[in-house]
């Protein structure tokens, strides 16, 4: 099964001391792409869902969000951390050596500190269990999201498909028609200008005419493209990708049949098959 990169999901977990919340938002991105939203106090538990994420997901640009919200009732107790205030101070006193006159640390810009003032509801040895689970089953709820979306899109593309495939089977019978159009064409100019028509060179000119606006060739491929697109979906998983690569080829067979149109029977079959291809790109660029 295809996946979409737009998707969403979100847990949370209750506390003694408060409530913890991830947020997962997926866009499309041509690769794989974290941004984290973090409180500075939770600032070590990003590597935890940065492996998550690149462990499940191949593409799309994620939007991760972690909060915690104590609860407002009963005390908080700080405890600075006693190895961070010890760095500190060997910082602090190097700076003194070559700066004599530098005024001394007061207690609120030691306690203001990163990493010396923590809260013992936060401590990242505490959380990282609760947050390694949440985010499993945020990615789970994601990709069930993703799969759900990517299921529309499949299902919008096969319909085109179909379409695509019925176009081409009424183009094909068009081209002797119009070659026949032609050769009774040229009789008849050549027959007004009272000359003496030559089976040979009117063959030849059919022949020419013939080969000119041929589109046997660029009707095998479309279909061989088709075929693949089919069989791409079929497998399924991070085919994004190769259906964007595909798409352009069945654009480029589109635009050789147009060129080549001599009725406008074919004109308007290129252009319903470039209406179609180019609906197609735009939800494959979506798909993982």
């Amino acid at each position: 099964m295809i996946a979409s990169m737009t998707g969403f999901a979100s847990t949370a977990r209750e506390s003694a001391k408060g409530q913890l919340a991830l947020e997962l938002k997926t866009v499309n991105h041509r690769y794989l792409e974290f941004q984290s939203r973090i409180p500075d106090e939770m600032r070590a538990l990003e590597s935890v869902l940065r492996e998550a994420v690149t462990a499940k997901l191949t593409r799309g640009k994620v939007d991760c969000r972690l909060t915690f919200t104590p609860k407002s009732s009963g005390p908080r107790a700080l405890t600075p951390d006693p190895a961070a205030m010890r760095s500190l101070a060997t910082a602090a006193a190097a700076a003194r050596a070559q700066f004599p006159d530098a005024a001394p640390l007061s207690v609120a810009e030691i306690l203001h500190w990163p990493g010396v003032l923590s809260d013992e509801a936060l401590s990242p040895d505490q959380l990282r269990e609760d947050v390694a689970a949440m985010i499993d089953q945020a990615i789970r709820e994601l990709n069930q999201t993703r799969a759900r979306e990517g299921a529309k899109l499949e299902a919008m593309l096969v319909e085109r498909l179909d379409r695509m495939a019925e176009l081409a089977k009424q183009a094909a019978p068009l081209m002797p028609a119009a070659v026949a159009a032609f050769r009774d064409k040229l009789a008849t100019k050549i027959a007004e200008a009272s000359a003496a028509p030559m089976d040979e060179r009117l063959q030849q000119e059919v022949a020419l005419y013939a080969a000119r606006i041929d589109v046997d060739e660029e009707l095998s491929r479309l279909a061989a493209h088709v075929a693949e697109v089919r069989r791409v979906l079929s497998k399924g998983g991070a085919c994004g990708k190769r259906l964007d690569f595909l798409c352009q080829e069945l654009n480029r067979e589109a635009n050789t049949l147009g060129s080549k149109s001599v009725a406008n029977e074919i004109t308007s079959i290129a252009v319903e098959l470039k209406v179609l291809i180019e609906q197609m790109r735009e939800q494959v660029q979506n798909i993982e």
